[in-house]
């Protein structure tokens, strides 16, 4: 039975990384497609107003608390939300898991070359990964087809899709009938980091919460995408004043 909250009436599981990779082992073992997305305080928003967005996320499998801002906000709500999940600890932990039980990955997305770098890098750290293939993300709609069979022949069991939120999200999400892999997940600029073009922020910036505020320092034309964040906790604290 799955534990969730609504936040902004968008479901989030109350898990933490342990659950969370409990999760991914029994979607693994099962012959259906099990969809996992990643939402911040960003993409939260973004759904109140889309609703092909938040039909995406009310149908996946998974959807794990990646930003800190939900959980100040389910602390503020009191509704039991404790620990972040970031979607690239998660996927860490999962080509670990891939690495151990020789699973096979798929990753669509990023510029042309990334994808190619990120493979590279996740095969010096997971040697026993089995890459199964790789798709840029710069393709056109009418490549979608050759692209699909392309995932489906190569019997991936996990496809990592870097997108970019929420045109990831919803690309599962209109895909998913098409998709012949265990699970589908959003990671955003996961795959940009595993590729070395991006680097995450360090570590005292993880522990803090403050991943988006090491963004805006290193990229400050970010500060018009994360006016979105006092705009979501004022949005809550007014809900909670009701």
């Amino acid at each position: 039975m799955r534990d969730q909250i609504k936040i902004m009436d968008i479901p989030i599981d109350k898990v933490n990384i342990e659950e969370a990779l409990d999760r991914v082992k029994g979607f693994l073992i099962e012959d259906t497609l099990h969809v996992i997305y990643t939402p911040n305080p960003e993409i939260v928003m973004a759904a109140q107003g889309d609703s092909v967005l938040k039909e995406a996320i009310e149908g996946a499998d998974l959807v794990i608390p990646d930003g800190i801002g939900l959980i100040y906000a389910s602390k503020i709500m009191k509704t039991g939300l404790t620990q972040r999940v970031s979607g690239i600890d998660l996927m860490g932990e999962m080509l670990n898991l891939c690495n151990r039980e020789k699973k096979s990955i798929y990753l669509l997305g990023g510029k042309p070359g990334v994808a190619q770098l990120a493979c590279e890098n996740i095969l010096k750290k997971f040697p026993s990964i089995q890459v199964a293939g790789k798709q840029d993300g710069y393709f056109k709609e009418g490549e979608l087809p050759r692209i699909i069979q392309e995932i489906n022949d190569s019997k991936a069991d996990i496809l990592f899709v870097a997108l970019g939120a929420p045109k990831q999200e919803k690309w599962i999400y209109s895909n998913y009938d098409k998709l012949k892999v265990k699970i589908a997940m959003g990671v955003g600029g996961c795959v940009d980091i595993w590729a070395g073009t991006a680097k995450r922020a360090p570590f005292i910036y993880q522990k803090l919460g403050m991943e988006w505020f090491y963004r805006l320092l290193k990229e400050p034309w970010r500060y018009r995408r994360m006016m979105v964040l006092p705009k979501f906790m004022l949005k809550i604290l007014l809900d909670k004043s009701h």
